[in-house]
């Protein structure tokens, strides 16, 4: 760098060198920041159009967040200590009381420092991407962003959610491979469990062969069997294997074709009852 400011501030008088070098390393550094983003992002395309599933796509989308974000810190940095540089501060003397500083500070920084490590790992072993639907320290929602040093979650009702990620024990990821949509039907105990699986897998059967559903389910309805005898129902468990993310439009449709199912063959879904019985009625029926 210095080689590249010399040449330039000798054919200025003295007392503009040092402004016009301070302009000169702004405006690198400026380039810096507006060119290497946008060739990251031209790079992302690039690679996109090779890749085969959208997992990929997402992953490759959070590490060249993360590069971003890390390559702008780094020019910061060094953006600073040229200009000290450039008013006769000495840097290296500096360098070594952050280090001091630095130790002393560690055992007050060691969450911060837990983060930024636990926020490699997540991105090192590709446990989380952007636009995974995920549940980390009890808060569920859409990753909008992960970086090094905190994970950021939209939930279904639209609330934001920042999580450090030192404070990640567990992430449950929805997004991974495939997702199934589990469900529970009660039933009375006087129907015919027979008739209602058989009901329940035509049903099955009719949202898979729909065109709305078809690509989105990736296997045949599997019925678990009886869940749970209940106070007052049969409970049977069965799944759908889907896409990742579609499970819950996939049993919404279902559930609601049980219903119609259920209600156009008679098969009856109990509900609890509650009877109101007045002091004046009770008495009068005395």
């Amino acid at each position: 760098m210095k080689q590249l400011l010399d040449p330039i501030a000798a054919e200025l008088p003295a007392y503009l060198a040092t402004p016009a070098r301070v302009l000169l390393i702004l405006l690198l550094a400026f380039l810096a920041l507006r060119i290497v983003p946008r060739l990251l992002a031209k790079l992302r395309e690039a690679v996109e159009k090779h890749q085969d599933s959208a997992e990929d796509g997402r992953r490759l989308q959070t590490l060249t967040r993360v590069v971003r974000y890390a390559f702008n810190v780094a020019v910061a940095v060094v953006t600073v200590l040229l200009i000290l540089g450039e008013f006769g501060v000495s840097v290296a003397p500096m360098l070594g009381a952050a280090g001091i500083v630095g130790i002393a500070l560690g055992f007050g920084a060691q969450s911060l420092v837990k983060d930024y490590f636990s926020g490699f790992f997540l991105l090192l072993e590709n446990q989380i991407r952007v636009g995974d639907i995920v549940e980390a320290s009890g808060k569920s929602g859409v990753v909008e962003e992960l970086t090094l040093r905190y994970l950021r979650l939209r939930d279904y009702s639209g609330n934001v959610h920042y999580i450090p990620n030192g404070t990640i024990s567990v992430v449950t990821n929805m997004s991974l491979g495939y997702a199934n949509a589990v469900f529970d039907l009660g039933v009375a105990y006087a129907e015919n469990l027979d008739r209602v699986i058989a009901v329940i897998e035509t049903v099955g059967k009719e949202v898979q062969q729909d065109p709305r559903f078809a690509s989105l389910i990736l296997d045949d309805l599997e019925i678990a069997g009886v869940e749970q005898l209940a106070e007052s129902s049969v409970v049977i468990r069965g799944r759908i294997r889907t896409v990742p993310l579609e499970q819950f439009n996939v049993r919404r449709e279902f559930l609601r074709r049980i219903k119609l199912a259920f209600d156009r063959e008679g098969i009856e879904i109990p509900f609890p009852h509650r009877k109101l019985v007045y002091e004046a009625q009770e008495r009068k029926a005395n």
